[in-house]
């Protein structure tokens, strides 16, 4: 597919701002000038079982994050901004940065960075953890772009955005760009270009749809599609980039629920014309293959439990759990499940979490080994130099491969939000 004219997609957009400016529809009340500043500081409390010794528990304390937002309006425009620095991956970079504009009461617009509408929003997940689709650009993703949030129809709502590309960079990990990390320093993963193993792609070009319709109060469906392109630099040339989700999200008296079924084709073209196989993926700088076709089934659970503790005022239990069905039947599938509970005091948010994941990359000794191949290297293999084809020695020889098993992470975040 030959690079799509920028103009095309622009033009959906400019008919759809000429059409909402000049309607009838009567405006919001106009909201008060003004700023407001906060932030969180965020530390985890680890304790690991991976799989060269599930019998010995390596426990540890890390600053997680600190984070600063400015939220506020003036003059008709609004504003929003969070930046993060993340201290034990040696990285910093923008979470989102958007301008918004309230037209009328049915179209507002964010311009800038803002959280790809796709799937279950704001997120699919109820732990500390994600759920599945956040490892591979599919959960909670932010891009730069323009994105409109519509209500023509009552209960429904509408997304519509075009997205030029990834979000902006900070640094990667360790400071050097290695092993498909050019990018990487970023919230939410993206493609990664990785030239030095014959992978120069990057994402270009989203055009995103969403509608979520309320079938009560209590009741949210939804259908989302993703389309782009995966550019590759050295070709000059673009694949067809697809993502589609549909999803439902109900509460039950105390109880919620959040299910989502995803399929993804991020179709792309190596540098050498090859048909891509796995991509590199970064964020919090660093990258992993991740399999360039999969489903993925999506399900959780909470239940909410107010409390008078002291300053305790919630308890809600949840489990999350999410499968990777690959394309590739030479791939092992990915598991991820993490029961668990989050407290609420006040200002504090402390999530207690028993992740668990098989082929997960983030519940692995081994970072970043799962959702590619989602099977580990020999020895003597270097994955880094051949982890784009078939799984072999550069000298032609097989690599012994394993499943990964189950492995089991302990994790305690406590967030205080101001």
């Amino acid at each position: 597919m030959k690079k799509m004219n920028i103009v095309q997609f622009l033009g959906v957009f400019l008919i759809l701002f000429t059409a909402i400016s000049t309607s009838t529809f009567a405006q919001e009340e106009e909201k008060k000038d003004g700023f407001k500043f906060g932030g969180a500081v965020r530390y985890n409390i680890i304790s690991e079982s991976y799989e060269s010794d599930p019998t010995t528990l390596n426990t540890y304390a890390t600053w997680d994050t600190w984070r600063l937002n400015v939220d506020g309006t003036m003059k008709g425009l609004d504003m929003s901004f969070e930046y993060r620095f993340y201290p034990t991956f040696a990285t910093h970079f923008i979470h989102h940065g958007w301008i918004g504009y309230n037209f009328n009461d049915v179209a507002y617009m964010k311009l800038g960075v803002s959280q790809v509408p796709f799937g279950i929003t704001k997120f699919a997940s109820h732990s500390w953890w994600f759920q599945g689709p956040y490892y591979v650009g599919l959960e909670d993703d932010y891009d730069m772009g323009i994105k409109f949030d519509l209500n023509f129809v009552e209960n429904l709502d509408l997304a519509v955005a075009y997205y030029r590309q990834a979000e902006p960079e900070g640094p990667v990990y360790g400071g050097t760009s290695t092993f498909g990390n050019a990018g990487a320093g970023r919230y939410s993963y993206d493609i990664t270009p990785d030239a030095a193993n014959g992978a120069s792609v990057r994402e270009l070009n989203n055009f995103n749809i969403r509608a979520a319709y309320h079938v009560t109060e209590d009741i949210e469906v939804g259908v989302s599609g993703q389309f782009g392109q995966n550019y590759n630099s050295v070709l000059d040339d673009s694949e067809m980039s697809t993502a589609f989700a549909g999803h439902i999200v109900a509460n039950f008296g105390n109880f919620n629920f959040k299910g989502e079924f995803v399929n993804y084709n991020y179709a792309a073209k190596l540098d050498n014309e090859s048909d891509a196989e796995v991509l590199p993926m970064g964020a919090y700088g660093s990258a992993y293959p991740v399999a360039t076709e999969a489903n993925m089934y999506v399900a959780g659970l909470a239940y909410s439990i107010p409390v008078e503790w002291g300053p305790i005022s919630n308890i809600q239990p949840y489990v999350d759990f999410t499968m990777f069905d690959k394309a590739n039947s030479d791939f092992e599938n990915s598991y991820h499940l993490i029961p668990g509970f989050l407290m609420s005091a006040g200002p504090i948010y402390a999530y207690f979490d028993l992740a668990m994941g098989k082929n997960q990359p983030w519940l692995t000794e081994d970072f970043g080994v799962g959702l590619g191949q989602g099977r580990t290297w020999d020895s003597g293999a270097d994955p880094s130099m051949d982890y784009y084809n078939d799984g072999s020695h550069t000298d032609g020889e097989p690599v012994p491969v394993e499943d990964l098993g189950w492995n089991t992470r302990f994790n305690i975040n406590v967030g205080y939000y101001f």
